[in-house]
C-alpha cells in the first residue's frame, strides 16, 4: 500500500525559508514520478513543481529559482526547499504521485508567509 507522509510545514516572514518532506511508504520515488502542489485560501490547487524517475526538475515559474527537490539517498523521502518565500507562496502544500494508475496525496501541510 502506497502512502505519502509530510512534514515541515510552519509560519515564516518573508525572506525566510522552509524545507518541505514528503515520505514515501511502499513505494521508491525513483520508480515514479512526483509532483508538488498548494493551494491557498480560495484558490485552486496549482503545481508548483515535480520530479521524474530519471530525476529531472521542473518548477513553475512562480517559485523557479527560489524552490529545489532534493532527495535522499534510498529515493524514499523527497524535499522541496523553499527559499526567499513570499506571501503569495502561503498555502497548504502536498506530494503526491500515481502508482499504477492511482493517485496518491500525501496530507498536506500548511505553509504561511507573513508580509
Amino acid at each position: 500500500q502506497v502512502q505519502l507522509v509530510q512534514s515541515g510545514g510552519d509560519f515564516v516572514q518573508a525572506g525566510g525559508s522552509l524545507r518541505l518532506s514528503c515520505r514515501s511508504h511502499g513505494i521508491r520515488f525513483r520508480n515514479t514520478d512526483m509532483d508538488w502542489y498548494r493551494q491557498a485560501p480560495g484558490l485552486q490547487r496549482e503545481w508548483v513543481a515535480g520530479l521524474t524517475s530519471y530525476g529531472n526538475m521542473n518548477y513553475a515559474d512562480s517559485v523557479k529559482g527560489r524552490f529545489a527537490i532534493a532527495t535522499d539517498i534510498d529515493w524514499e523521502t523527497v524535499y522541496l526547499e523553499m527559499n526567499n518565500l513570499k506571501p503569495e507562496d502561503t498555502g497548504v502544500y502536498y506530494c503526491t504521485t500515481v502508482v499504477r494508475g492511482y493517485d496518491y496525496w500525501g496530507q498536506g501541510t500548511q505553509v504561511t508567509v507573513s508580509s
